[in-house]
């Protein structure tokens, strides 16, 4: 599992510098202020949890911390950036506000993810 958390954080961590550029270059003028900021929270939160991503990988490389927790917090992560950036980024692009009922979905896998590694550090020995 390290290896595809790591590679997958550098996959997403790559996107959210893409999709941000993006943002600040491509849509800019063909978006509201308004929605840009929706996008461009998308991005920061799977910059973010891309980054948390990366950790989780080499602690499951490198540490005695029980994995099974590890292997949860990162697909939790993984999860959270589908669904929370995700929904934000197609909100912001279509305008169809019913996304924003599924974003707090993302977010609830991203509080999984924080408190299964939370526990994970706590059994560390």
């Amino acid at each position: 599992m390290p290896q595809f958390f790591i590679s997958a954080a550098a996959v997403l961590a790559g996107l959210a510098v893409g999709l941000g550029a993006f943002a600040s270059h491509g849509l800019k003028t063909r978006l509201d202020n308004h929605a840009l900021d929706i996008f461009e929270t998308g991005a920061r939160y799977q910059m973010y949890h891309a980054l948390a991503l990366l950790c989780v990988g080499i602690l499951i490389s490198r540490a005695t911390i029980p994995s099974n927790l590890l292997d949860i917090t990162g697909c939790a992560f993984i999860l959270g950036i589908f669904i929370f950036s995700g929904s934000l980024y197609v909100l912001s692009l279509t305008g169809i506000k019913i996304l924003g009922a599924i974003t707090p979905i993302g977010g609830a896998a991203f509080l999984i993810g924080w408190g299964c590694l939370a526990i994970a550090g706590w059994s560390y020995k």
